[in-house]
């Protein structure tokens, strides 16, 4: 099934690469047709080349949207070569044999980035380009086709190793990824009509890494998206399925925080977190948090690490570091472990739809992108909080968020005490963070308390207000808000309500 190319068909829009290629063809006696700007690329090089348009007998029409789109192009491409009728059909009609193809699609996702212009998006939807890489992949029988600048390297290859022969199995291949990217550019097309309105599921991600393992080592995994593209990893061993779920929950959490904060995560949940003028001592305080689970866990913080930083926590076995960048120094201290994964974050931009995998369909909602401010408080008891407190019950909402539900968050002066996680009751989720919170010698007088959501009976800021806490904040909502908010009126609580649920199941 070794095919020998003969002729190829030539149209980019992209021409980075292409010389090379033309060249190589030229020299294995190829014939090249080629079409508008491309036609004018190879023609410059010195290289001939037919215009496609001397064997369509049509010129480029209506500013270029027809150029390729008639029998003699798609003939030359679909006709099957041991086919005795389509044989008789192509001396017929005069059809020329197209071997490769090599053609590129209009950057309609680049567009759309970078324009509000409708028309102008319009435009960047290809439907020749679509047309000849479909018909030259669903020929792979006959037909090489390369449909991305990026597999220009692996065509050169081919083409120099095997004096321009190709076989069976490199065209499928060929073909396969060029039905992935046809049908990448279809979606990204019905998303840009459907405005993200999610009448139809439809997302396809080209970039993708295959996983050591999954959630356990005999679970196989795969991640499709693109790493690069958020971060540069500066040091360590492959990220894991479980370091990407951690990264992710650090992302999420760091990205509520302009102050210098750092945080330490364990199983997708804050385990410490601290804000502080400087970042060693926001370290000192997320580590006092809890010091055991922080073993093997996840850091992340918004500053660059210093030195003294890097020192303190080279003192402790950690899984991965992420920062927007390290001093010299710091990094040759934390490079001192060789396994330990070291990353850039490059931005904190995420996108506006999470999706996750259930009963064999797919959930898709918009992100908890809600930040709540003083602004979005209802203070609903006669006790106001005072400033410090606003800024811890602001600081406890962001944390009470980014933890898995049942979740209940203690903080004081910007510190992370202890949170009550994942728990089947309320109550349990608060006797959880209160209990952990003594376990390290933590005062809790004056201490903030943070719900996810409210709190059905008073019993939970009942329970609070022994332990010596004395201002709360949930979203309320309950049929029994009143009787929590007498309680705390009786007994001096600051509340607030914010009228936003933060579950995160």
């Amino acid at each position: 099934m070794e095919k020998k190319i003969n002729s190829a068909l030539i149209s980019v829009y992209h021409k980075d690469g292409l010389e090379i290629i033309v060249r190589t063809l030229e020299k294995h006696n190829v014939k090249i047709y080629s079409t508008g700007g491309t036609w004018e690329f190879i023609n410059n090089l010195g290289i001939d080349a037919i215009k496609v348009e001397d064997i369509t007998g049509y010129p480029s029409i209506f500013d270029g949207r027809v150029k390729t789109l008639h029998p003699k192009v798609f003939g030359g491409i679909l006709f099957i070569r041991d086919n005795e009728t389509h044989q008789n059909e192509v001396e017929t009609y005069e059809i020329p044999s197209f071997d490769l193809v090599i053609v590129d699609l209009y950057p309609f996702e680049e567009t759309v980035k970078n324009s509000t212009d409708e028309a102008e998006i319009i435009e960047k939807i290809d439907i020749g380009g679509i047309s000849l890489i479909r018909a030259a992949a669903k020929n792979f029988n006959d037909v090489l086709v390369v449909s991305n600048r990026s597999q220009y390297q692996e065509l050169y290859s081919l083409l120099e190793e095997n004096a321009c022969y190709t076989s069976l199995e490199n065209r499928k291949k060929f073909a396969l990824e060029s039905f992935g990217i046809s049908s990448a550019y279809d979606t990204a097309i019905f998303n840009w009509f459907d405005n993200n309105s999610y009448s139809e599921f439809k997302v396809s991600e080209k970039s993708s890494t295959i996983l050591r393992y999954g959630e356990n080592p005999h679970q196989k995994a795969k991640y499709f998206g693109d790493l690069s593209a958020m971060f540069e990893q500066l040091h360590g061993k492959e990220i894991s399925y479980n370091n990407i779920l951690d990264i992710d929950a650090t992302v999420n959490l760091i990205s509520e925080f302009e102050e210098t904060t750092c945080a330490i995560l364990k199983h997708n949940n804050a385990c410490g977190i601290a804000s502080r003028p400087t970042l060693s001592d926001a370290w000192d305080a997320a580590l006092e948090a809890d010091p055991v689970s922080a073993f093997g866990g996840i850091i992340i913080t918004n500053q660059i690490v210093d030195q003294l930083t890097a020192e303190k926590i080279n003192k402790i076995f950690f899984e991965i570091i992420i920062a927007p960048d390290y001093t010299k120094t710091a990094l040759e201290i934390l490079k001192q472990k060789k396994n330990r994964i070291i990353l850039i974050q490059k931005y904190r931009e995420l996108k506006e739809k999470t999706y996750r995998s259930v009963l064999n369909g797919v959930l898709v909602q918009e992100r908890d992108a809600k930040i709540e401010t003083e602004d979005d408080f209802n203070f609903i008891t006669n006790l106001r909080p005072n400033e410090a407190q606003i800024a811890d019950l602001l600081f406890a909402n962001k944390v009470v968020k980014n933890t898995k539900s049942n979740a209940i968050v203690l903080v004081k002066n910007q510190q992370l005490l202890a949170s009550g996680t994942g728990q089947t009751s309320r109550v349990d989720a608060l006797k959880q963070a209160i209990t952990k919170a003594r376990s390290f010698d933590f005062d809790l007088q004056g201490a903030v308390m943070a719900s996810d959501a409210f709190f059905p009976f008073s019993d939970s800021v009942e329970i609070a207000h022994e332990a010596g806490i004395n201002a709360v904040i949930q979203p309320g909502g309950s049929i029994r808000d009143d009787e929590t908010i007498e309680f705390c009126n009786k007994n001096n609580i600051a509340m607030v309500f914010t009228g936003i649920r933060h579950f995160k199941h």
